[in-house]
């Protein structure tokens, strides 16, 4: 059977307690429904809580709930248990709560998200090899950093790590020690872009932490070689470390400023492919003048919106080349360039070589 998992926006004077209590009256009747209650997590501060079930459909959660307290779920989604069991630490109630008397389990589903890319600047052909033995490395020191920091590695594909925390600190101290690994070994044709977000698991959208994972994920894009964090994680990491500042080069964007670079990249992920895309679109769709689109862009993240967009789809046109599904005409004008010739040449100023001797050498 499927297993999904609910968001219980909880009423004022809600207790963990209390929703301890209604989890043992899910348990007393679930065979009842075809269910099979497996966990919850439950948050008192932000009057949250999510329960995991296996069931034969949506409905029958619906019903069960209703019938055990009267507790209808606000948002239900399908889930995978190893992929929850990644960002959340368990799939099932901790050992102490499979007593038939009531324990109490309050523990938030809330995770700090950390992304990092480890980002090729230059494919030049004599460093190739070299660059792949540096980001071999690098993986294992990464991998032991998260271990060591409490945290949980949830996906690593394309040189881009998911890490999931249960604590800012936690999050944050790891964000760091990566950091710091790379300014001790410094791979000149690599970058290290760090984002961290955080929030909960169910929101309006169909995947496990799907809102959280793009807010890292944008802010993981626009870094130049530094950490960048949420507002909602500066301030949560302040507030674990009594108002503590974090002592290093760390960037936290205003509220205003990850509104707008999460409305940017929303923006170019629809559009990006498209070849006639003008300037005139970003400052349409996003309700700027086009003298305050640059200046914010620049301020933000230090490219014009032309010179933004002309490396966004260079990123995507090398993430193509690498998995040498379409040859190099394909690839130039899926990814909004006006001609082959045009593409090598952006690709070149760029990278320093030509995507058809790029080719050669990856598959060679």
């Amino acid at each position: 059977m499927p297993i999904y998992m609910d968001f219980h926006d909880l009423p004022d004077g809600v207790t963990a307690a209390h929703v301890a209590e209604m989890h043992q009256a899910d348990l007393k009747i679930e065979h009842k429904y075809n269910c099979r209650g497996l966990t919850y997590w439950c948050d008192e501060r932000r009057q949250t809580a999510f329960c995991l079930i296996e069931a034969p459909n949506e409905q029958a959660i619906v019903e069960l709930h209703q019938n055990a307290h009267g507790g209808v779920p606000q948002r239900i989604i399908e889930v995978n248990d190893t992929i929850v069991e990644s960002f959340l630490g368990r799939i099932e109630d901790p050992e102490k709560s499979k007593n038939t008397e009531l324990n109490i389990i309050n523990d938030p589903a809330f995770r700090t998200l950390i992304v990092v890319q480890l980002k090729r600047k230059t494919l030049r052909e004599k460093g190739l090899k070299t660059l792949k033995a540096a980001i071999r490395g690098y993986h294992k020191s990464i991998t032991n950093i998260v271990v060591a920091n409490k945290g949980r590695i949830v996906k690593e594909q394309s040189n881009t790590y998911l890490m999931s925390f249960d604590s800012v600190t936690n999050a944050i101290n790891s964000a760091i020690k990566t950091q710091e690994l790379y300014n001790c070994i410094i791979t000149p044709d690599l970058e290290f872009k760090i984002g961290v977000s955080a929030g909960v698991p169910v929101t309006h959208n169909d995947n496990l932490f799907e809102d959280t994972i793009k807010r890292a994920k944008h802010l993981a894009y626009i870094t130049n070689n530094k950490i960048t964090i949420s507002q909602e994680v500066k301030a949560l990491y302040e507030s674990e470390n009594q108002n503590s500042t974090i002592n290093f080069d760390i960037k936290s964007l205003q509220t205003n400023e990850e509104l707008f670079v999460n409305q940017l990249l929303d923006f170019i992920d629809d559009v990006w492919p498209h070849s006639n895309l003008t300037v005139s679109d970003f400052h349409e769709n996003l309700g700027y003048s086009k003298s305050k689109l640059y200046r914010t862009m620049m301020t933000i993240i230090g490219k014009s919106p032309n010179g933004f967009l002309k490396d966004f789809r260079l990123h995507k046109a090398l993430e193509l080349l690498d998995e040498q599904t379409s040859n190099i005409s394909e690839i130039a004008y899926k990814t909004g360039f006006s001609s082959p010739t045009y593409f090598s040449k952006c690709f070149y100023e760029v990278y320093g070589i030509k995507p058809s001797t790029y080719l050669k050498q990856i598959n060679g």
